[in-house]
Order: structure tokens, then sequence, then C-alpha cells
């Protein structure tokens, strides 16, 4: 797969909490509500029925490892600090463990918005969008994730970029 589709699913995936809970600020209701504060049930792709990818990623584990080192990043880079300083770092955190999760087939449950409904005005611009792809990278391979794991969770979450990017 090349990186642009690899950047896509990423940026995708990844982002979609980090902008609305910044523009939520700490405190504020949990994207995973409605605002009558009914929790949404959601339908993600399910990419495999073979455990082995969500072991490739260390299972619960490591994704909570794996996002809580792309956190440190994503504040520490200055395309994609304005989208998380001001976040609930550790419902972003939350969330990516619980979609990803989902997605390989893992024991959990994703209950927060979809993509479009998450950033609908955001206005997250290409160069933030990729940039978060790059700091999943490096994250993703600090913690030994195989190339081919990373690439088969991406193509599930690839076509998520345009409900996302939007200027």
């Amino acid at each position: 797969m090349k990186y642009h589709q690899f950047a896509l699913g990423v940026a995708a995936a990844l982002s979609f909490s980090s902008s609305a809970l910044a523009q939520a600020g700490p405190g504020a209701e949990p994207p995973m509500n409605d605002p009558e504060n009914k929790p949404r049930a959601k339908s993600l792709p399910v990419i495999t029925d073979d455990p082995g990818l969500y072991k490739a990623f260390g299972e619960r584990e490591g994704l909570v490892r794996i996002m809580d080192d792309f956190m440190e990043r994503l504040i520490a880079n200055p395309d994609t600090k304005p989208f998380f300083e001001n976040s609930n770092k550790d419902q972003v955190k939350l969330g990516l463990v619980e979609q990803f999760c989902v997605i390989m087939n893992g024991p959990c449950t994703y209950q927060f918005r979809n993509m479009a409904e998450i950033h609908k005005g955001m206005k997250i611009p290409e160069r933030a969008f990729y940039a978060l792809v790059e700091e999943f990278q490096k994250s993703a391979n600090k913690f030994d994730v195989p190339f081919r794991a990373q690439n088969r969770l991406i193509a599930a979450l690839a076509p998520m970029h345009r409900d996302i990017i939007d200027r």
C-alpha cells in the first residue's frame, strides 16, 4: 500500500476524537453521547476474523501503550498540537483504543459518534492530517508493530478520511 493511502487511513482514524474533544474542552460531555445523553451504538468495519492482527498490535494493552506514546507526539508536533492541547486526552486515547480494537475484531465496544459528526466544522487541514499519520507511524514502529499489520488496519480506516478533512 502506498504511503498516501496509509496516511489517509491512519489520519482518518486517529483524528476522529482529537478535534472534537479539543473543541469541547476539558470537562465537556464526551463525544460518545448525543445531546440527549443517549449512548450511540456504532458499527465499524471488522477487517479480520484472524486474532493475529489484534495480537500484532499487542492486544488492548499494546493499543493503550501505542496511544499513550502517540498522544505525547501529537502534543509535541506543531501541526497537530492545536487539535489536541485542550482535549480530554484520556477520552481521545480511549476512543482510539476502542475503535482500533473493534476494527481488528478484539473484545471491545465502540460507542463514539461517527467521523462526520465528530469533525463537522472543525476545518482540519491536510497538513495536520498527514502530520498525525506520521506520528502514528512513529508510535506503532516504536512498539514494533509490523508494517503489514499497520497496513491492514489502515486499509479499513482509509475511507473515513473524507469525513475529516474539510479545508
